[in-house]
């Protein structure tokens, strides 16, 4: 039942595979690969993001990449504010008049900043929910490098390549079980959410795409080494994934040796490998070397 807190979701607010085949047609845009660019056409599958994300009436939403605003109206229908970052100059230009135009009761409950997501430090409010669809050559750095500069941020929800979903999601000893894993598992417990068809998409990509859901931990990792010395120990590790870790991190340590000590003294072998390690381990030969 709606009240006038909640309105019901107004049907025609969204934009269906028509009315992105307009707007496009009216601005000249032409989806490309460089930015890995697909829009969502589907308003159900838009609704359904925004459920699995359980975006709240009190959530400050930031969304990256917005496109067109297929994502963007749904969010605004459940959330009191959103944020959208988008770096192509047409659509930064175009998204406040679609807004305007489909949702004007929700118009100044809407922020853009026009940006390239990796630069941005600061954002108008301060969010407590990500959600976005992520363009595929960039998912990984924008998700990070967002977990790391708004550490306000409690529930994310990407939906990114199903093979990059994999791989977030992955736990130790998985084949696809690598650097993005851990990273990731540093901020949040990480879990697939489900995935999304192709045919939802215009154009329609060559891959299959997967929802990856991020829940903050309510302690980042308990450990005295830093997140920068932790991460680099990481990459070292990842680096030469067939070499035991003895060897693997011989250079982060100055020498196999000094590598070599400090496993030990993180209680790991030296003949494991990265792929077995929790992101606590991890944690612990950071700390064994400083």
């Amino acid at each position: 039942m709606s009240t006038p807190e909640h309105p019901a979701p107004q049907e025609h607010a969204l934009l269906g595979p028509a009315d992105i085949r307009e707007l496009a047609e009216v601005l000249g845009v032409r989806p490309t690969k460089q930015r890995g660019q697909n829009f969502v056409i589907d308003a159900n599958t838009v609704r359904r993001i925004v459920r699995t994300a359980e975006v709240r009436p009190d959530d400050v939403v930031v969304e990256v990449g917005p496109g067109l605003g297929s994502l963007t109206l749904a969010l605004l229908e459940a959330a009191d504010r959103v944020v959208a970052v988008e770096i192509d100059d047409v659509l930064a230009a175009a998204l406040p008049s679609t807004i305007q135009a489909r949702m004007p009761q929700k118009a100044d409950r809407f922020d853009l900043v026009h940006s390239d997501a990796m630069l941005v430090e600061k954002l108008p409010a301060e969010p407590t929910a990500l959600v976005a669809n992520l363009p595929y050559n960039v998912a990984v750095p924008v998700l990070l490098h967002m977990l790391e500069h708004f550490p306000t941020i409690e529930r994310t929800l990407v939906m990114v390549q199903a093979e990059v979903a994999d791989r977030l999601a992955a736990k130790p000893g998985n084949k696809v079980y690598g650097v993005p894993s851990v990273k990731a598992n540093w901020y949040a417990d990480v879990k697939r959410a489900g995935s999304i068809g192709r045919n939802v998409f215009w154009p329609a990509p060559n891959v299959d795409s997967g929802l990856v859901s991020l829940v903050k931990r309510d302690q980042p990792v308990a450990t005295t080494a830093t997140r920068q010395e932790v991460f680099a120990v990481v990459d070292a590790a990842f680096a030469q994934r067939r070499k035991t870790l003895r060897a693997a991190l011989a250079g982060w340590a100055g020498s196999p040796a000094a590598a070599e000590a400090a496993l030990v003294a993180a209680g790991i072998s030296p003949q494991a490998r990265g792929e077995a390690l929790t992101v606590e381990e991890f944690a612990r030969i950071a700390e064994a070397k400083a």
